[in-house]
């Protein structure tokens, strides 16, 4: 049997690495707040939240799963009783189950919410395709292969994106201008996206693809970060 290739290794702080990329799979300081503000501020999801019966969110890169969990459980905490929350997450190089469980040990509440999707999850090949995974209202689907093919194949259009690629200087292949183009073409009317990267090339390539694109004030010692609209 062919060796399965190592993702992942763990510095002396617990904090994931991604071989491939040199580069964490969240902030060292905190992932948990990284994820907070960058994504689920930066969409504006608590306000939105509060007022909607669906949402979809989508992100280019699943990871940990530590932007799912932090969105659901805001989500379970102050949607409409009913409501349902989709969302769609592009990995090429899934974790295992093992690593996602080791990565979620500093968050004890949030790794609960992944308890009922563990099952399902382990039932993913690692063949490019979409996966949905289930569990009450809301759906997990996981798109595991290369963005730039699966993007465009997406059925439902997102309200909210998750710019989440490891940083474009180390894995420039999420971010460009064919894939942004196919991120704002799977935007909603009025629909937003967050990103770390706040680089003037990031802005203008977002900006080309059709977005309104606004730098703001990073997470902690960040100086600025991105977001947008789709007018």
């Amino acid at each position: 049997m062919e060796k399965k290739e190592k993702n992942i290794e763990w510095d002396e702080n617990g904090t994931p690495i991604a071989l491939r990329f040199d580069d964490p799979y969240y902030s060292k300081r905190d992932g948990r707040a990284e994820s907070n503000h960058v994504f689920i501020q930066g969409n504006d999801l608590i306000t939105r939240f509060e007022k909607t019966e669906s949402l979809h969110t989508a992100e280019l890169g699943f990871g940990t799963g530590l932007n799912f969990l932090e969105t659901l459980n805001l989500w379970k905490k102050i949607a409409q009783k009913e409501a349902k929350l989709f969302y769609t997450s592009f990995e090429l190089y899934p974790l295992d189950i093992a690593d996602i469980q080791k990565a979620l040990v500093p968050w004890p509440d949030l790794a609960k919410y992944f308890q009922p999707f563990e099952e399902q999850y382990a039932q993913q090949t690692g063949l490019p395709g979409f996966y949905e995974l289930s569990h009450e209202n809301v759906t997990l689907c996981l798109a595991i292969g290369d963005a730039n093919q699966l993007v465009p194949k997406m059925t439902n259009k997102a309200d909210a994106w998750y710019l989440d690629g490891f940083s474009p200087a180390k894995n420039p292949e999420l971010w460009n201008e064919a894939l942004m183009k196919a991120v704002y073409e799977k935007t909603s009317k009025g629909g937003t996206f967050a990103t770390y990267s706040a680089a003037g090339w990031v802005r203008k390539m977002l900006e080309e693809a059709g977005f309104q694109v606004e730098r703001i004030k990073g997470f902690a010692a960040k100086k600025h970060m991105s977001i947008g609209k789709k007018l």
